[in-house]
C-alpha cells in the first residue's frame, strides 16, 4: 500500500492495522501527523516501511521491533523524540535503516549489536551519545554509515575503516577525538570526519586515489608533504578558522553558487563556484577569502547532482543569470568567508527553484525543504523555495539577513533536516539548494579587501621612503634587467614563459613539461589512448596519483602565449558535469599541452560499436547518456558566460567515467585551434558523417551545427551502429536514410539496437523523434538545445517531423544539378551523405565554403 506524496491531514487510520498480510507500506510525504496507532502491531508481515517527512509525533513505538521481517525502515524527518526503542535489536533482518532528526532523549548504538545484515545506515541527528561500538567490524555487508550531527565521543574504531564492504562514511559534527585510524579499506573513499576533536598527523593512506575527505574544523597537524595530497586551504578550515585571524584583510564576498563568475546589475562581482564537489569535500579559493565544505550522499540516485542548471529567463530579476546555476547538497553545505573585519553584514541569500518544474505534471509535486543557519543560529526552519515564490518555481526569491562577525569568519550553514519528498521529480531531488550568496558590512571597512600581493594603498611614511629611493633604484634596476634578459634570450630562444602569467587575475595551473614528461613514460606508445585532428592523446599518472589524459596539440598557433594561457583559463572556468575537466596546460617554447581528467571508460563509439570494448549499455543508460550529452551542449551554448560551439560532436568526443555518465571532451579546441593551420583545403572543421550541411557548404557555423552532430549521434546510440556502414545492405548503409524510412513508415522501433532485449519504447520514439528535429537542413527548423533538453526528458512534447530533408531527396546518384558538376558519381554521394564517420576536418573560425569538387576530393583521397 502506498499513499506517499500527497496533502492528506489528520491521523494514520487505526483500521490499516488490520492488513496483517500486508508486507510493503509507503506513507512518506502524505502529510499524516500524530503518533502511529497502536493497532500496528498487528502488521507482523512488513518486510519494507518508508514514513519520513511527516508529522509523526511522539515515541517511536516499541511494537516495531515485533515486525521481525522488517528489511527497510525510513523514519527521516518527523517529529518523533527519542530514544531509538531497545526493541528494535530484534529486527535482525534490516538491511537499510534510516531514522533522523529525533528531539530529545539520548540513544546509545547498543541496540545495532546483531543487526549484522546491514548494507545502509543512516542514524543521522538523533542525540546518539556514547562511542562508536568496538564490534562495528562485524558489518560485512555495510555500505553507507552515517552517524553525523550526534554526540559520540571518543576515538574512531580501526575496524570501522577496515570494513570489507564500506563506501561510504559520515561521521563529521560529533565529539570523536584522537587519530585518525592507520589503515583503510579499498572501497573506503569517501569520508567525513568534519567539526569533530581529531588531531595529529595524517596517516598514508591519504594519498589514496580517489579519495575524498572531508577534514573540516578539526585540530590536524598539516605537514608540508600533506599540500600536495589534500585539497588546498585546509589549514584556513581548521579548528577556530585561524587564516587571518586577528589580523583580516577582506570586507566583502560574493559566490556565484555552482556557476562562472559574473558581476551583477549592481556590480557586484559573484566569484566563480562550479568546483566539482563530491560526498565529502570542501574547497578554499586560492586568495583564502572563501570556502565550501559539502556532505552526504543522494540516496537511490544513479546521477547525482551537486550541481543544477537551467537556461530558463528569470523576469523577475534584473541578473537572470545568477539564478541559471545552484549548488545542490543531500545533507550539509557550508560557506564560510574567511579574513573578515569584524563587525556586522548583511548576508544576502539567492534562490530559485530550477530542477522541479511548475504546475501541469506529477513532477511538479516535490517539495524541497531545509533549514538555514548562520554564524550558528537558525535563521529560518523548513525553508522552502517554491514555497516562499508563491508555489512556482523558475522565480528568483532572495533573503537578507544581518549578522555579526566577531571571530574573523563568516559561516552560512544549509541543513537538509529528513523533510520534503525524496523522489520527485527524480530519485534523489532533496536537500539545500543555493544559487547565489554575498556578504556586506554596515560599517566602513578600515582593511584592504584585496589578496595578499595585491596593490595596497602605501602609508605616508613609505611614501617618503619610496620617493627617495626609488630614483636610485631605477637606473640600477634598468640596468641589471637589460642584461638578465640578455642572457635570458641567449639561453632560451623561446623567451620566458613565466612572465606570461603575470598579471592575470584567473590563470590557469601550469604543469611542467618534465613532470607531464615523467608522468606519460616519456609519451611512451604504450600508453597512447588515441590521436584525433589536433595531436595525440597519451595517459598518464602525476606525482599526486591522479591518473590524467595529456593532449599533446600539433597546431602551430600563432597565438602569443599569454593569448594561449588566458584561453586556457577561459575554459578551465566552463565546468560542467557532462563536459570533461581540463586541470590545466603545458607551455614551454614550442611545446602546448592539455591536461585533462581520466575517463576509464573511454569513448562512446567505442562502448557502442561491436567489437570495440566488453562494456554493454542497456537502455537506461544510452537514455541517460543522451540526456547528458544535451545538457553539455545546451550549457556550452547558453549557459556558459563563454558561449563555445563544440564543430565536432559525435561519439568518439563523448567519454565515459567510472559511472557510465557521459563527458564531452574536446569542446575547449573550438576556440584553440589556430585558424591560419588547417591540415585539408576545406577549412571546415568537424568530422564527415556528423557536418551540419550549411557548415559543409557553405561555411556558416552556429550552435545549430552542433545540434546536428548530437542528432546523429542520437541515432548512433539507439541503433548501436555508426551513421555510415558499407558493410550493410544498400537501405541501411547510412543510419540517417534508414531511419527517415522506418520513421515514414511508423516502423522507428527497428532502428533499436539488436543486443538491446528490453527498452522502453516510449523513450526510444522521444529520441528518435529529437534526432530527426535536429538534422533538418535548415538551422532554423532545428531545436535548441535546451529545448531538445526538455523534450527529451518529457518536460514537453516532441514535435512532429514530417519532411524528409532536402540533403537527403535532392542529392541522389543521378542528380547532379542541384548541387555541382561531376565526373566521379561515387565522390558525390560519398560526400553528400556525410558518410565517413572517420573523417576529421581541421578548424577555420573564418569559415571557408568549400569551393570545389577537387577540394571534396580531395577530403576523401586523404582518408579524413
Amino acid at each position: 500500500m502506498s499513499f506517499s506524496s500527497n496533502n492528506f491531514s489528520g491521523p494514520l487510520p487505526s483500521e490499516l492495522g488490520k492488513l496483517t498480510k500486508l508486507q510493503q507500506l509507503y506513507f512518506d510525504s502524505s502529510g499524516v501527523s500524530g503518533p502511529i496507532p497502536p493497532t500496528y502491531a498487528a502488521l507482523q508481515n512488513l518486510q519494507t516501511v518508508w514514513g519520513s517527512d511527516n508529522e509523526l509525533t511522539g515515541s517511536i513505538p516499541e511494537f516495531i521491533g515485533n515486525w521481525s521481517q522488517l528489511s527497510e525502515l525510513r523514519f527521516q524527518g518527523n517529529s518523533f523524540e527519542g530514544p531509538i526503542p531497545p526493541s528494535f535489536s530484534k529486527l535482525t533482518k534490516l538491511t537499510s535503516l534510516m531514522i533522523s532528526d529525533l528531539s530529545n532523549g539520548s540513544t546509545s548504538l547498543e541496540f545495532l549489536k546483531d543487526m549484522t545484515s546491514l548494507s545502509t545506515l543512516i542514524l543521522r541527528n538523533n542525540n546518539i551519545s556514547g562511542s562508536i561500538p568496538s564490534n562495528i567490524g562485524d558489518y560485512p555487508s555495510l555500505s553507507l554509515l552515517d552517524l553525523s550531527f550526534n554526540n559520540l565521543a571518543g576515538p574512531i574504531p580501526d575496524s570501522l575503516f577496515n570494513l570489507s564492504s564500506l563506501s561510504y562514511l559520515f561521521l563529521g559534527n560529533n565529539k570523536l577525538n584522537g587519530k585518525l585510524p592507520a589503515l583503510t579499506s579499498m572501497p573506503l573513499l569517501n569520508i567525513d570526519v568534519s567539526y569533530n576533536e581529531l588531531s595529529g598527523s595524517f596517516p598514508s593512506w591519504i594519498n589514496g586515489q580517489g579519495l575524498q575527505l572531508n577534514l573540516v574544523a578539526n585540530s590536524f597537524t598539516i605537514e608540508s608533504e600533506n599540500n600536495s595530497v589534500l585539497p588546498l586551504g585546509l589549514s584556513c578550515l581548521q579548528s577556530n578558522f585561524p587564516c587571518y585571524r586577528n589580523s583580516p584583510i577582506y570586507s566583502n564576498f560574493a559566490i556565484k553558487c555552482g556557476g562562472p563568475q559574473i558581476t551583477s546589475s549592481n556590480q557586484i562581482i559573484y566569484e566563480w563556484d562550479n568546483e566539482t564537489l563530491s560526498p565529502a569535500t570542501y574547497y578554499v579559493t586560492s586568495t583564502n577569502r572563501w570556502a565550501v565544505s559539502n556532505v552526504g550522499r543522494f540516496i537511490n540516485s544513479n546521477d547525482p547532482q551537486y550541481l543544477s542548471f537551467s537556461s530558463h529567463q528569470f523576469t523577475t530579476t534584473l541578473d537572470s543569470e545568477l539564478f541559471q546555476t545552484a549548488r545542490n547538497s543531500p545533507g550539509s553545505l557550508r560557506y564560510y568567508g574567511l579574513g573578515l573585519e569584524n563587525g556586522n553584514y548583511t548576508v544576502t541569500l539567492q534562490f530559485a527553484e530550477i530542477v522541479i518544474p511548475n504546475p501541469s505534471t506529477w513532477q511538479s509535486l516535490g517539495r524541497r525543504v531545509f533549514n538555514i543557519y548562520i554564524q550558528g543560529n537558525l535563521v529560518f526552519e523548513d525553508f522552502d523555495i517554491k514555497k516562499e515564490a508563491g508555489g512556482v518555481s523558475f522565480q528568483a526569491i532572495q533573503k537578507a539577513f544581518t549578522t555579526q562577525v566577531s571571530e574573523n569568519y563568516l559561516e552560512i550553514h544549509l541543513f537538509w533536516a529528513g523533510k520534503g519528498t525524496c523522489c520527485i521529480p527524480a530519485q534523489g531531488t532533496y536537500g539545500p539548494s543555493i544559487s547565489a550568496i554575498s556578504a556586506v558590512p554596515d560599517f566602513i571597512p578600515t582593511v584592504s579587501n584585496k589578496p595578499p600581493g595585491s596593490p595596497t594603498s602605501k602609508k605616508s611614511e613609505t611614501g617618503l621612503i619610496v620617493g627617495i629611493v626609488v630614483p636610485v633604484g631605477i637606473v640600477s634596476f634598468l640596468s641589471v634587467l637589460a642584461l638578465c634578459c640578455f642572457a635570458q634570450r641567449r639561453k632560451r630562444p623561446g623567451g620566458d614563459d613565466d612572465e606570461e602569467l603575470l598579471g592575470m587575475d584567473a590563470r590557469p595551473y601550469t604543469f611542467s613539461y618534465a613532470e607531464l614528461k615523467a608522468a606519460t613514460e616519456d609519451f611512451n606508445p604504450a600508453n597512447k589512448l588515441g590521436e584525433g585532428g589536433f595531436g595525440p592523446v597519451f595517459k598518464g599518472t602525476l606525482n599526486d596519483g591522479r591518473v590524467i589524459a595529456v593532449k599533446q596539440l600539433s597546431v602551430a598557433s600563432h597565438q602569443g602565449k599569454s593569448q594561449f594561457i588566458a584561453e586556457i583559463a577561459t575554459i578551465s572556468a566552463v565546468q560542467q558535469r557532462n563536459l570533461v575537466k581540463l586541470y590545466g596546460c603545458c607551455i614551454e617554447g614550442d611545446k602546448r599541452l592539455l591536461v585533462y581528467e581520466y575517463l576509464e571508460n573511454k569513448s562512446l563509439d567505442q562502448a557502442l560499436f561491436a567489437g570495440k570494448t566488453s562494456l554493454f549499455l542497456n537502455w537506461p543508460i544510452r537514455f541517460d547518456i543522451c540526456l547528458g550529452v544535451a545538457k553539455g551542449l545546451a550549457y556550452l551554448h547558453e549557459e556558459s558566460r563563454v558561449r563555445i560551439v563544440h564543430r565536432d560532436v559525435k561519439a568518439s568526443n563523448i567519454l565515459l567515467n567510472s559511472e557510465l555518465n557521459p563527458k564531452i571532451s574536446d569542446f575547449g579546441l573550438a576556440k584553440l585551434y589556430d585558424d591560419k593551420k588547417t591540415h585539408i583545403s576545406t577549412r571546415v572543421a568537424g568530422t564527415i558523417g556528423y557536418l551540419a550541411p550549411e557548415y559543409a557548404m557553405r561555411g556558416h557555423l552556429t550552435e545549430k551545427a552542433d545540434v546536428f552532430g548530437f542528432g546523429v549521434v542520437a541515432l548512433e546510440i539507439v541503433s548501436g551502429r555508426p551513421n555510415s556502414d558499407s558493410n550493410l545492405e544498400e537501405e541501411k548503409k547510412y543510419l540517417l536514410e534508414w531511419a527517415w524510412r522506418l520513421h515514414e513508415n511508423d516502423r522507428e522501433v527497428e532502428l533499436v539496437d539488436t543486443t538491446l532485449l528490453e527498452f522502453d519504447e516510449e523513450e526510444v520514439k522521444r529520441v528518435i523523434g529529437v534526432a530527426l528535429l535536429c538534422t533538418q537542413t535548415s538551422p532554423q527548423l532545428r531545436p535548441s538545445m535546451s529545448r531538445a533538453m526538455a523534450m527529451l526528458s518529457g518536460d514537453i512534447e516532441v514535435s512532429a517531423v514530417t519532411t524528409r530533408p532536402g540533403y537527403l531527396t535532392d542529392w541522389k546518384f543521378d542528380d547532379t544539378s542541384n548541387f555541382m558538376t561531376i565526373d566521379t558519381p561515387n565522390v558525390e554521394n560519398e560526400y553528400n551523405q556525410f558518410s565517413s564517420s572517420s573523417a576529421t576536418t581541421a578548424a577555420d573560425p573564418g569559415h571557408s565554403p568549400i569551393n570545389s569538387v577537387h577540394e571534396v576530393e580531395e577530403v576523401i583521397g586523404e582518408g579524413r
